[in-house]
């Protein structure tokens, strides 16, 4: 699986250089990447999510789907005090904090995991995606931004969670939507992988190397979030022994830990323009942490297969 996992993320690699050469040769503006980014969060994951959800509603994947939401809340609150331990430690500000909290899940781990395991495991990916959201919009929202405020509605109207709630609707209702839209959303959703590795190439072409280079808090916040964390977060896993709930337990849980594994999520940065924090900092640690994943993403599923 490392291996494989290993030759999958080159490959996206390969995508996303595509993307970062379309706006070094002038052909794109990295702002360009904007509407490409409107596409992923409006149409390509939303109808991916509900897609992944028209399936035979057995006793396995019940059990399957309940695990991949235990884990995922359970992921979420062992980060929150695993990053507030660290802040302490390395008086880390908000946007390191939500750095290392979240992870690009929606952009890398559908696709990663539509290439290695089939459309069938999206939906175990779909409740951590969920999960996170509503996390991101409430936890993140507020280490940011430094208000106490929590952003219900942005939680609430988001259309991937809306996606979520209608494809379990569906499901757990027994309905199929007719030929049609099946074929029309699985003609969308084989575009999420080159459509947000083109967009991640983009953005990635505006950031300055100089911002890489010279500041040291950055690796730090980039190395905490792409190893030591993601350790951390597997021993909770291993103590807890969630793998053993159901036969299929390890698989589910890989799902969810690879989404742990992967680069820092855009949209802390999106948040971060929201409310002027820092912005350009936070798409460095974006920046940093995707360079870094194809040598840590590879690791860790070895450590995982081998361990838990």
């Amino acid at each position: 699986m490392a291996v494989r996992l290993f030759w999958q993320i080159l490959s996206f690699f390969i995508m996303m250089s595509m993307g970062f050469a379309l706006v070094k040769t002038r052909h794109l503006e990295s702002e360009d990447s904007k509407v490409l980014s409107v596409l992923m969060f409006y149409v390509i994951i939303p109808c991916t999510i509900i897609r992944s959800y028209q399936i035979d509603l057995t006793d396995e994947v019940k059990a399957g789907f309940g695990l991949a939401v235990l884990a995922a809340f359970i992921i979420h609150f062992a980060l929150i005090v695993i990053v507030a331990v660290l802040k302490r430690i390395f008086s880390l500000d908000g946007v390191e904090v939500a750095s290392i909290a979240y992870s690009n899940a929606g952009n890398l781990v559908i696709p990663l995991l539509t290439a290695l395991m089939g459309d069938e495991y999206v939906i175990y990916a779909s409740a951590y995606i969920c999960v996170q959201l509503f996390f991101i919009w409430t936890h993140g929202r507020i280490v940011i931004s430094g208000q106490k405020r929590i952003g219900l509605k942005e939680v609430l109207l988001n259309w991937d969670l809306l996606a979520a709630f209608l494809g379990a609707f569906l499901m757990f209702a027994h309905i199929r939507l007719p030929g049609p839209v099946q074929d029309a959303l699985a003609g969308i959703s084989s575009t999420i992988g080159p459509v947000s590795l083109l967009m991640i190439g983009m953005l990635l072409a505006a950031v300055d190397p100089r911002t890489l280079l010279r500041d040291k808090k950055l690796y730090l916040t980039a190395f905490l979030k792409m190893l030591p964390v993601p350790l951390l977060v597997m021993a909770v896993l291993k103590i807890l022994r969630l793998s053993a709930l159901i036969p299929d337990g390890k698989t589910i849980l890989y799902i969810s830990f690879l989404a742990v594994m992967t680069p820092t999520a855009a949209m802390v940065t999106q948040i971060s323009q929201l409310f002027d924090n820092r912005p350009e900092y936070a798409s460095a640690i974006n920046t940093l942490t995707t360079l870094m994943c194809i040598v840590t993403m590879p690791l860790l599923t070895a450590i995982y297969m081998r361990w838990m």
